[in-house]
């Protein structure tokens, strides 16, 4: 079974889908070995963690390539990649989502921000109008009908410029277009994260993010309203940002930070020492083992 099959059948499945998101091979392992059965390539973490600068634009698609070959690598789980515009014109989105469902992605995720785009929850955000979302949208369709194996997420940040009432159209518009799932960033109340759902025609995604325009809900109340994938694209990052701090902190002052780290032990066991040992043991012992 594909990585897009497995996701196609955690959403044919009742329930809420719990999504951690990842930003690195390393992160997506822990995601992965704390019993989650999805992760997400945020875009927001790659920049972060790859170049160091902030999600505007500033990251290439050669740069999400690599890190995405790095995650699907790492582990088995469905991974949903962030591919931001697409990279350029209909033509370059088709070839983004071919180029990342041939390197294992389970699904990517297309949005209506102009170029360069920004985070979702910052100001400054403009989208295309609406023709050419469709046109971004229909040409990742066409990469999945053409053979490519992966689900199309379609994201519309037009809520922030245009209002409600066009972020839902344009999830309408997306789902004729044939996207699998639906995501409206930035709603900013309980009663728009309602409204996301009623008129979703596809499994719609939540994005929590902690201190963002979005109401920060609990993972049963998502269920309640009706959606499918609840996705947490920063909470990793910020805790791991802030364990670093503190080591550091402690580093500074000139304590050594033993009570906040993992065992030696721990930290070779997440990174896979014991499998390549134990894989490594297997041709020690020449043609006769």
């Amino acid at each position: 079974m594909s990585q897009a099959q497995r996701l196609r059948a955690l959403l044919e499945r009742p329930g809420l889908l719990v999504m951690p998101c990842c930003f690195d091979a390393f992160s997506a392992r822990l995601i992965e070995a704390a019993g989650f059965s999805l992760t997400f390539l945020s875009g927001f973490g790659v920049s972060a963690t790859r170049i160091g600068r902030p999600d505007a634009g500033l990251l290439s698609f050669g740069e999400l390539r690599e890190q995405a070959w790095n995650v699907c690598r790492a582990v088995d789980i469905p991974v949903l990649v962030d591919a931001d515009t697409g990279y350029g014109d209909a033509p370059n989105v088709r070839r983004t989502v071919r180029e990342l469902a041939a390197l294992g992605a389970a699904a990517v995720m297309i949005e209506d921000q102009e170029w360069p785009k920004r985070c979702g929850h910052v100001a400054g955000k403009r989208v295309v109008d609406a023709e050419e979302a469709r046109r971004r949208i229909r040409a990742a369709v066409d990469a999945r009908e053409e053979g490519a194996d992966v689900l199309i997420i379609a994201r519309t940040d037009a809520r922030a410029t245009h209002g409600l009432d066009e972020a839902l159209r344009r999830l309408a518009m997306f789902a004729e277009e044939g996207a699998d799932i639906l995501f409206l960033e930035g709603p900013e109340s309980l009663e728009e994260l309602a409204q996301v759902c009623a008129h979703a025609r596809k499994p719609a995604m939540a994005n929590m993010v902690e201190g963002g325009l979005t109401p920060l809900l609990p993972p049963s109340e998502l269920e309640a309203l009706g959606f499918r994938i609840a996705a947490f694209p920063l909470t990793l990052l910020s805790a791991a940002a802030r364990a670093m701090g503190e080591a550091l902190a402690d580093l500074r002052a000139g304590r050594v930070p033993a009570g906040r780290l993992l065992s030696f032990g721990e930290l070779k066991e997440l990174v896979g020492f014991p499998a390549y040992e134990r894989e490594a043991a297997r041709y020690r012992g020449g043609p006769d083992r």
